[in-house]
């Protein structure tokens, strides 16, 4: 599974930010996504286990994700090309919040 197609759905990216904060049990993912079927959220899960964004554990009759940040250093190192842009276009957002102002 690609990771940029992977997190470009933006549940999965939430999913992601839910783990950033520490390890979340399948059940955790559930409820954080009311409008979301369980069997939903499991497959959104499985494309992260795929992509190897998360590992997951057994623990008991539970299944217990955690993130794998090493994955993420892929996606860092596409956008690293493009960094060199941004000093240029906060300097013209500036220039232009100080002109409006």
């Amino acid at each position: 599974m690609d990771i940029f197609a992977a997190i470009a759905d933006p549940t999965r990216r939430n999913m992601l930010a839910m783990l950033a904060g520490g390890e979340r049990t399948a059940g955790d993912f559930v409820s954080a996504f009311p409008n979301m079927s369980q069997p939903s959220v499991s497959q959104h899960l499985k494309v992260l286990r795929k992509a190897k964004l998360v590992e997951v554990r057994a623990q008991a009759q539970r299944r217990v994700y955690a993130l794998r940040p090493q994955a993420l250093q892929e996606v860092d190192r596409w956008i690293a090309q493009y960094r060199r842009f941004w000093p240029q276009a906060f300097e013209a957002l500036r220039r232009q919040l100080d002109h409006s102002v």
